[in-house]
């Protein structure tokens, strides 16, 4: 099915412009670290049934990971990395569904935590 074609349109940028698809400076990401870190908790959520899906949007001022416990649905959580806030009170951030701010700091692994304890309580 090419329906990935049709909705996305930096498909058809990348191939109007090789070059500028390589190279995209002006979008905040996570690093491989960072993934990996939120991949590892998102794996261990999966198996235990609690998340489904996930998103990932690199944007021009932050980058967002969505988790779904179901794909049709908002996301339950999104953890977000906005390096503006990074001198201030932290650039990472545990957002729940309804838009409060569980957690935010400086160390991804701690702003993590809020996630990571709600497995543990069971």
């Amino acid at each position: 099915m090419s329906l990935s074609e049709d909705a996305d349109p930096s498909g058809q940028r990348a191939a109007a412009h090789p070059a500028a698809a390589t190279t995209q400076p002006n979008r905040v990401t996570f690093n491989r670290l960072e993934l990996h870190r939120i991949l590892n908790l998102y794996g261990r959520m999966v198996a235990d049934g609690e998340w489904r899906d996930y998103a990932i949007d690199f944007l021009k001022d932050r980058a967002v990971f969505s988790v779904f416990r179901r794909a049709s649905e908002v996301p339950i959580y999104r953890i977000e990395k906005d390096p503006r806030l990074a001198r201030k009170q932290g650039m990472y951030s545990v957002i729940s569904a309804t838009g409060l701010i569980l957690r935010r700091g400086h160390e991804l692994e701690r702003v993590l935590l809020v996630i990571d304890r709600k497995l543990a309580v069971v």
